[in-house]
């Protein structure tokens, strides 16, 4: 089964076509990292905004549970 890359991947193949040494590699993982928890908190803090929320809501959050109770 094949599964077709994206533009995204495309790009990024194209960029490392050459040998990288494991150093670098693992910058760049840390780099992309970065930048995708940028991009999240940038779209948290837009619903953010969007909702109204304020800090209370989330000291209120931090303070529930979620999860359900297995039974």
């Amino acid at each position: 089964m094949s599964i077709a890359l994206n533009d995204a991947q495309l790009e990024i193949l194209k960029l490392f076509r050459h040998g990288q040494s494991e150093e670098d590699l693992k910058e760049l993982r840390s780099l992309l990292v970065a930048y995708l928890s940028d991009k999240v908190t940038r779209e948290a803090d837009k619903a953010f905004d969007n909702k109204g929320y304020s800090t209370a809501v989330f000291d209120k959050w931090k303070n529930e549970h979620f999860r359900k109770s297995a039974q």
